[in-house]
């Protein structure tokens, strides 16, 4: 069988390792959707393959400059910084200090070489910090907004705002994602413990010959793969831990 690129092929591809057609895993379908979505949410937090690193542009509106915050796409589930914004030492006209730098020096910037240019650079932008300071910013991925503690009178209406952030990798748009063989085999215990839930209320029950459903081993098996598993996690597929708002 082809590895799965789709939901529903990855959802029979979890139902097949635990025996399904030769045995039937009582879970119904709902629940199997669930226990993926729950695998999805525990990927994007923990696995390095789960997120990706981008640069999400916003154009500010005279909404965002009174309601003091933008909102954030869902599939956003952090941020770390934002570009500055607003009135700084740097400007988009003639003069503009880093292009009057260029301008004045354009022979050195082309003959000799860029580090008087690289130099100054570095001073603009220590001036910047100083006199300007880091933007603070708060953002809840509940809430997909993203607060911007500044004065909001200094941005104009059309001015971009541009955040570093994370965001998810979907499956449904990256297909190969489904492929993922720790994501395979998490989801998979996801659903056998479920399975295992849903057999303990039947104990004690026999069936036709004297056998009786054994929901607590499957349980306490799939708990133990669980603990592996999120074990195997932390240890291999994490990053290490970095300074992110969400």
């Amino acid at each position: 069988m082809a590895v799965p690129t789709s939901r529903p092929e990855f959802k029979e591809y979890c139902l097949r390792r635990l025996g399904k057609p030769v045995i039937d895993i009582n879970v119904d379908g709902d629940q199997v959707d669930d226990r993926i979505d729950d695998a999805l949410k525990y990927y994007w937090d923990y696995h390095f393959d789960g997120t990706d690193k981008t640069y999400y542009k916003h154009l500010v509106t005279s909404t965002d400059i009174t309601n003091k915050y933008i909102t954030i796409p869902e599939n956003i589930i952090g941020v770390v910084n934002i570009f500055p914004i607003g009135q700084n030492l740097s400007t988009n006209n003639l003069f503009n200090i880093r292009y009057q730098i260029a301008l004045n020096d354009l022979y050195d910037l082309t003959a000799t070489t860029l580090v008087p240019y690289y130099l100054a650079m570095q001073h603009i932008q220590f001036l910047e910090q100083m006199l300007v300071g880091m933007q603070p910013i708060r953002y809840n991925r509940h809430m997909n907004r993203l607060y911007v503690d500044m004065d909001w009178n200094k941005v104009s209406v059309g001015e971009y705002l541009v955040a570093e952030a994370y965001q998810i990798v979907d499956p449904d748009v990256y297909t190969d994602a489904w492929g993922d063989r720790w994501l395979q085999r998490y989801a998979t215990a996801l659903i056998k413990r479920q399975w295992g839930s849903n057999l303990t209320k039947f104990i004690g029950v026999q069936l036709p010959g004297g056998m009786q459903f054994n929901g607590q081993k499957i349980y306490d098996d799939a708990v133990k793969e669980i603990d592996e598993l999120e074990h195997e996690m932390v240890t291999n597929y994490s990053l290490p831990l970095s300074d992110m708002i969400g």
